[in-house]
């Protein structure tokens, strides 16, 4: 994994900052490439493995709206989460209160376990 180094002023003192690692992102990997290397590492074909990916695409936010957790495996746990404005009478609340809905994913013990032996290399 690659990192570089970036400054940052400090929020509370304007005055001050300091270095930080940031990871370097280093492009993006399509769904075909993936659907290929997953083929390679079965006896699934092309186009079984890019159905399941794209079934798997269709299904998640169904599952995510019904209000579970989404556990795929030792690869992690999908859940919807969201922030919200505080009433002082709950009567008062409503739904436009909620805002910022997003997805949290924990990844799974196995995947912790392999990003655990993550080697870094500074770049420029």
């Amino acid at each position: 994994m690659k990192y570089k180094l970036i400054q940052r002023t400090n929020p509370q003192n304007r005055n001050s900052s300091k270095w930080y690692a940031a990871p370097v992102n280093d492009g993006h990997i399509t769904k075909s490439e993936i659907t290929r290397d997953l083929m390679d590492l079965s006896s699934l074909s092309r186009g079984d493995v890019s159905n399941v990916i794209e079934n798997l695409i269709e299904a998640l936010p169904k599952y995510l709206l019904m209000g579970k957790s989404v556990r795929i495996g030792e690869f992690g746990t999908l859940r919807l989460s969201f922030s919200s404005d505080g009433v002082d009478n709950p009567a008062d609340f409503s739904t436009g209160k909620i805002s910022g809905v997003k997805i949290i994913f924990t990844p799974g013990a196995e995947l912790k376990r392999k990003l655990t032996s993550i080697k870094l290399e500074k770049t420029e």
